[in-house]
């Protein structure tokens, strides 16, 4: 590629190129020729671009979320980490993680593990995860160096992504990301890695990153804290939040270089050297900039434990996942570099064996856990819709359905209209779900089944005499072959009905134990009613 368009070498606080920019085009283009990278930049987009308003963005980003099971289930692993325990007990649901931890919190998490999943199974997967721990490393860096823990998210996200065009360079372009680490390890070149990937790929791995991310949707203000800073650190923190940002961005990426790349024996001394550099521009001490690194460092371990991420012991990023002591942390008060041998060290200790992979929560085991998680938001102050999300999600997640929907009593109409679910399409089919409640001398289905309050599993809805009893709207927009009711009521009268279907005839089997779990759920959710009045 380098061949087809010359190298511009440009500043760093030059402007990124747009979208329309010959080079981003071609490098779009090559990407998009790999059978995953349409998926990975689907998922972003549709995360990027959730509802603005809270209510929205929570049904929204749980909803992306669980489309994929691997990403939900480490998701809910590392929100159920150390860093996170003391927020709310075990988290089952990632409805409940969304609303302890919150939106942009979850949202950040979830860019991580998409970015992390589509770096599995390459040749040289190796070395994208250690950039990717080198990254990660930098965004938690970032997020405690932040003084307004308002800021922090947005910190951790644009210190992570500062690195997006190296990372995407790795992943997509090989051997034009060899051919830049061997110009800056020549000692004759003395290149910058701006001018050194510019001059292989015909723009730098910074605006490569930039031009992908106003393509994924990604907002100005955390592209702007993508480009790093030019000069040196000012001595004072900067008055706009976005300059802030980019400098703590900036001085995060340093830190998480030199935690990567520099020799154990000499790594207090140059991160004291550090945290002097740029403790004026964060507007803190350099002792707390040092003890923020040290628990970015504890939290990077169990974030790495929870995405289930495995380095060579050789290789520089298996360092940043040793537990750190105290002890590393060098004084910084007046020293020189004769001093630097006799830095009191922590004994390297070999990271332990792999242990064999948990094994996958049993649905009985997810139902349980969701029951327990959802009593414990019962107990506080709580909103109606988040309860029955959690419920909804909990079935959802333990039977594998193909998608749920719960439908609400409609007064005017005397009616269960469909409000909200998850699954393929449920936004739309949800408007379409119309139970009448009058009794009739030939109700359909449904309405027999909520008038009843029997709780209804239909393996076949092909077979003749089930087929002629369903109403017009579900064949019409619906037709899965198997499904479950489970009507909701208050002495007897219908309030609401949770809908759930899967996609093969026969396709949902419960057990007992199953059953007697998924009525809790539901008896949960009248409950929440009752105690909402």
């Amino acid at each position: 590629m380098a061949d087809l368009i010359p190298p511009t070498p440009a500043p760093s606080d030059a402007p990124a190129p747009g979208t329309d920019h010959g080079t981003l085009l071609a490098l779009l283009a090559r990407m998009r020729l790999q059978s995953d990278f349409p998926a990975m930049s689907d998922s972003i987009i549709r995360i990027q671009g959730m509802a603005s308003s809270e209510t929205e963005s929570v049904g929204s980003v749980t909803n992306e979320i669980l489309k994929d099971v691997a990403l939900t289930n480490k998701l809910l692993r590392l929100v159920n980490s150390a860093h996170f325990a003391a927020r709310g007990g075990s988290i089952s649901t990632v409805s409940r993680a969304v609303s302890l931890v919150g939106f942009n919190g979850i949202r950040n998490m979830a860019l991580s593990l998409v970015l992390l999943e589509h770096m599995r199974d390459k040749v040289h997967a190796s070395l994208l995860k250690e950039e990717f721990v080198r990254s990660l490393m930098a965004g938690a860096i970032a997020s405690e160096l932040c003084t307004a823990s308002n800021e922090s998210e947005e910190a951790f996200i644009g210190a992570m992504f500062q690195n997006l065009g190296r990372m995407l360079a790795e992943l997509y372009f090989p051997q034009e990301a060899r051919a830049v680490r061997s110009l800056l390890a020549a000692p004759q070149q003395h290149l910058t890695e701006a001018a050194a990937s510019t001059s292989v790929l015909g723009l730098s791995f910074e605006a490569l990153g930039v031009g992908v991310a106003q393509s994924w949707g990604l907002p100005e203000g955390m592209r702007r804290c993508m480009r790093k800073p030019g000069g040196e650190p000012p001595l004072r923190p900067p008055v706009g939040l976005e300059e802030r940002l980019r400098w703590i961005a900036t001085a995060a990426n340093d830190i998480a270089d030199t935690l990567q790349r520099a020799d154990p024996k000499d790594l207090p001394v140059r991160l004291a050297l550090l945290s002097r550099r740029y403790a004026k521009t964060l507007g803190l001490s350099p002792e707390a900039v040092q003890k923020a690194t040290l628990l970015a460092r504890k939290k990077l371990i169990e974030m790495a434990d929870a995405m289930e991420i495995q380095l060579p012991a050789s290789s520089g990023s298996a360092q940043l996942l040793k537990t750190p002591s105290e002890d590393s942390i060098l004084p910084t008060e007046d020293f020189t570099d004769t001093l630097a041998p006799m830095a009191l060290q922590a004994t390297p200790v070999e990271p332990a064996e792999a242990t064999a992979a948990a094994p996958e929560p049993s649905a009985a085991d997810i139902l349980t856990a969701g029951i327990l998680d959802i009593t414990h938001a019962m107990v506080e102050d709580f909103k109606l819709s988040d309860v029955l999300r959690m419920i909804l999600e909990t079935m959802f997640r333990a039977m594998r359905f193909q998608r749920i929907i719960f439908c609400m009593r409609d007064t005017k109409t005397d009616a269960l209209t469909g409000r909200f679910g998850l699954g393929d399409g449920v936004e739309a089919l949800a408007k379409s779900f119309h139970v009448p409640l009058k009794a009739s001398d030939n109700p359909d289905l449904f309405t027999a089944v909520c008038l009843k309050g029997a709780d209804t599993l239909i393996n076949d809805a092909t077979e003749a005499r089930i087929a002629e009893r369903l109403p017009a709207w579900y064949g019409q927009q619906f037709h899965a072959p198997t499904f479950l009711l489970l009507p909701l009521a208050i002495k007897g009268r219908p309030l609401g009905l949770v809908y759930a279907d899967t996609d093969q005839p026969g396709g949902l089997v419960v057990d007992e134990k199953e059953l007697a779990l998924l009525r809790t759920l539901r008896n949960q959710a009248v409950m929440a009613f009752k105690q909402s009045a």
